[in-house]
């Protein structure tokens, strides 16, 4: 990203509307009951006989949802608690999740991403992440040059937890900081001191992780542009590999524990877009490569090598470096794909564990992409990814021409191509580099499902 382009509040108020993350095309909101978990089983026995099994190492995702206090932003699904003992038997029914899959699809798939999310992955004490290890380790191939990470809540880790994360294999670590701002953090019921967090990631350095991610948000309670500023400041002297920079969406109708901040505290909007664009500043000139949307890495980062190398993807955890694999989701309300099908998993832990009580796969809600979805999905992702698309490719995949096919689309886009967002050519589209902060709005052109249906408040602002 070209460190002069200049992306002005104007432009940023002007597109600060709700849109699709696209972690999925089509996206979660379009998911159905009628896919069920005899569909996935089915879609797994097909992938164990096809190409992918063959070549495409596979992503796991783990969901661990406990977390032993409530931080009042939060959106994902979680249970709070301070019964650790709770894992053990979560842990179990893990275990007779790990074993369906491998019923279907044998042991020993070669692995290539793993992410441990929640809630907080270590609320699980050491031992028991080991055996979650051991268990992914009895059932899939770990590959030697994977990237292997952990969601890691600073507030329950020390020096001694980190070198038994390294034993266990973790070499990527994501800090959830979101605000170094001690009012900020009392404000969001989320106090971890500055001087914790630095330390965390000096040894953390010191014991080898070759990647540390640091999550912010913006938007919080009592949070100014000023105060902002001053946890850039202190981000950029922590010098992560990447830094997701999440904006902050107040959904109290929709998520229990916003309704405990105060809406007088919240910055208006002109403040937020302020810190936005301040942000964008900040990071750039402190050499970090804007990777898209809310994601930015250092240049020898992964992530980076892959934007420049038109390697990157996306799945439901974000942007990734791996190949447009499936990706396998354990635990209560995860997400997976497998092959040309999505799914879900129970978002409630009585039902996750009823229905692997029955032997059945706990996949509660899905998709079997249409003809349609795959062309549009092929679209969006190219442009989400690669920042531009070629007509050709698309064309060669899918046996249609592109003009034709999408030309109410191309249509669309003139209004962004006036605006100096996209350009388009006779062989393609491509985003502009100030474009590039945008790609949610040029990605929503081609979302047949939103241009029919206008009801975007469930979304969060793609700004």
């Amino acid at each position: 990203m070209d460190s002069a382009v200049i992306v002005s509040e104007d432009l940023l108020r002007k597109f600060d509307v709700p849109g699709p993350r696209y972690t999925s095309f089509p996206p979660a909101d379009r998911f159905v009951e009628a896919f069920t978990s005899q569909d996935y089983a089915q879609t797994l026995t097909q992938r164990r006989s096809g190409f992918a099994a063959k070549v495409l190492p596979l992503s796991l995702y783990v969901h661990i949802p406990f977390c032993e206090s409530l931080c009042y932003y939060c959106a994902c699904n979680k249970i709070i608690t301070k019964h650790h003992d709770r894992g053990v038997p979560y842990l179990r029914y893990l275990s007779r999740e790990i074993d369906l899959h491998t019923e279907r699809i044998g042991t020993g798939q070669v692995v290539g991403q793993l992410h441990l999310g929640g809630g907080s992955p270590t609320f699980l004490n050491d031992s028991e992440l080991r055996e979650l290890m051991a268990m992914l380790r009895r059932s899939f191939t770990l590959s030697p040059g994977g990237e292997y990470s952990i969601e890691v809540d600073p507030r329950t880790v020390d020096a001694a937890r980190l070198d038994a994360l390294a034993d266990m294999g973790f070499n990527r670590l994501s800090f959830g900081v979101q605000d170094f701002d001690p009012a900020v953090q009392k404000a969001v019921h989320r106090v971890q001191p500055t001087d914790q967090v630095f330390a965390l990631v000096a040894a953390a350095r010191a014991r080898g992780f070759a990647w540390i991610n640091v999550d912010l948000i913006y938007g919080l309670p009592l949070q100014s542009p000023e105060s902002f500023d001053r946890t850039l400041e202190q981000v950029n002297a922590l010098r992560p590999d990447r830094i997701a920079l999440y904006a902050y969406a107040h959904l109290p109708e929709r998520f229990k524990p916003q309704r405990r901040i105060a809406t007088v505290e919240l910055p208006s909007s002109s403040a937020k877009l302020s810190m936005l664009s301040r942000s964008l500043t900040a990071l750039r000139a402190a050499g970090y490569v804007y990777v898209g949307m809310d994601h930015f890495a250092l240049p020898d980062d992964a992530l980076a090598i892959a934007k420049r190398l038109g390697l990157l993807h996306r799945n439901f955890q974000g942007y990734s470096t791996k190949p447009d694999c499936d990706l396998i989701g354990l635990g209560v309300s995860s997400m997976g794909r497998i092959g040309a099908t999505y799914s879900q998993n129970a978002k409630s832990m009585a039902e996750y564990c009823d229905l692997l009580d029955q032997g059945r796969f706990p996949v509660v809600r899905g998709l079997a992409l249409t003809r349609d979805d795959l062309v549009r999905r092929a679209a969006i992702m190219a442009l989400m990814c690669q920042g531009e698309l070629d007509f050709e490719s698309v064309e060669e995949g899918h046996l249609l021409d592109f003009r034709s096919y999408f030309s109410k689309e191309l249509e669309d886009l003139q209004p962004l191509v006036a605006q100096g967002l996209v350009d388009i050519t006779p062989s393609g589209i491509s985003v502009t580099p100030q474009g590039c902060f945008f790609v949610r709005a040029v990605a929503m052109v081609f979302d047949r499902y939103l241009q029919l249906d206008h009801t975007r408040a469930r979304f969060s602002k793609i700004i």
